[in-house]
């Protein structure tokens, strides 16, 4: 108990500039953590609705009537349904006007489901940038506020004629709370954004291999 009242009364004696150092850290130290429960939530959505989407799509006996059931819900698609719905949508895009006749087209849906992959992965992976950078920052501006607190410190035993522990470790101390801050705002960006790509990573490989096996299906539409 007495440890943390210590600590606390450190925060409040720091000098304005390391305190504000600190204010700031704990803003990214919110905001990753904001962002890493949410992309958390996305990536597991994200994941379920490939399983169910793999469940459908194996129990459907036919494309058309798969693309009939998934194209009824536009408003509300996950992301496999999108992919498969924009590559149907493209395989049967074009009717002769003179016979009827349907002109199916499975490069054009390849590369049409390639690019709403992409899309797909892209919006799966926003914000991991602005991860990564409170990830690389935080512990640098930690360490300014280390340095200018005891850069501050130092400028104010020059007024005093004899230098002692006592008399410098509080200051020291004031302006380590700084790195430790810094260290405690990178450490789980930076562990979550390891692990957060990866799963963005395997998520684009699904998505990879569900485009490759509608292309063999739609080639054999031909």
């Amino acid at each position: 108990m007495d440890n943390s009242l210590s600590i606390f009364s450190l925060i409040l004696g720091a000098g304005f500039v390391v305190q504000v150092v600190m204010f700031i850290l704990v803003l990214m130290s919110i905001y990753s953590w904001t962002l890493i429960l949410s992309k958390k939530k996305t990536l597991i959505n994200a994941n379920k609705d490939i399983k169910l989407f793999h469940q459908k799509f194996s129990a459907s006996t036919n494309l058309e009537g798969l693309a009939y059931q998934t194209l009824k819900k536009t408003a509300n698609q996950s992301s496999m349904a999108h992919i498969f719905s924009e590559g149907y949508q493209e395989l049967t895009h074009t009717i002769s006007d003179s016979n009827q006749v349907l002109i199916v087209d499975a490069e054009r849906a390849y590369r049409i489901m390639n690019t709403t992959a992409n899309n797909e992965v892209d919006r799966l992976d926003n914000g991991l940038s602005a991860l990564a950078m409170v990830a690389s920052s935080s512990p640098y501006i930690g360490l300014f506020g280390t340095v200018w607190g005891i850069m501050h410190s130092f400028i104010g035993l020059a007024s005093v004629k004899q230098a002692t522990i006592a008399i410098v470790a509080p200051g020291i101390a004031e302006a380590l709370i700084a790195t430790a801050f810094g260290l405690f705002s990178a450490i789980p960006a930076t562990i979550a954004y390891n692990r957060l790509t990866t799963q963005v990573g395997a998520i684009s490989n699904k998505y990879t291999a569900f485009v490759e096996q509608l292309f063999v299906m739609f080639q054999r539409q031909k």
